[in-house]
């Protein structure tokens, strides 16, 4: 007879409670910079690179539009960025930081760092993290139904 499954052995949970304890340690964070967490996100992507076509930023968040719209929304009337049709498609919509979107970036600089410190984790082993969670996203058994069906490779 197999032993029964522990809470405390699963990858799942563990993944579970750490997301929930980073984004605890992120809230008064962005909350200082008048931001919710997904809001911070879509500014990081921004801060990378803008303009972002809303699908591109869309598809490298992992959001759908249903949800992406309202977020850039709130991000338009914070006054952070700005969204504006394409002159060549009007279809396509591109957003793009505004001076105050853009001087913010420098307000967030220390955030990854303040997330080291309270995880009490060293650089190398943070980053050694996010490489291991990166693959686990990757993974093609997360992601098929070999998962569900009980096949794993």
């Amino acid at each position: 007879m197999s032993e029964a499954p522990r809470l405390d052995r699963q990858v799942c949970f563990a993944l579970y409670s750490a997301s929930r304890a980073a984004t605890a340690v992120y809230r008064p964070v962005l909350e200082d910079l008048g931001l919710t967490y997904p809001q911070y996100l879509a500014m990081l992507v921004l801060w990378e690179n803008e303009p972002r076509g809303v699908k591109e930023l869309g598809d490298e968040l992992g959001l759908d539009s249903g949800t992406l719209s309202p977020l850039l929304k709130r991000l338009e009337a914070l006054g952070l960025v700005e969204r504006r049709r394409s002159g060549e498609d009007e279809r396509r919509v591109a957003v793009h930081l505004t001076p105050a979107g853009r001087s913010l970036s420098a307000k967030a600089s220390s955030i990854p760092q303040r997330l080291a410190d309270a995880a009490g984790l060293s650089a190398a082993e943070l980053e050694q993290l996010r490489e291991t969670l990166g693959k686990l996203t990757a993974a093609s058994m997360l992601r098929s139904d070999r998962f569900a069906s009980g096949t794993t490779p």
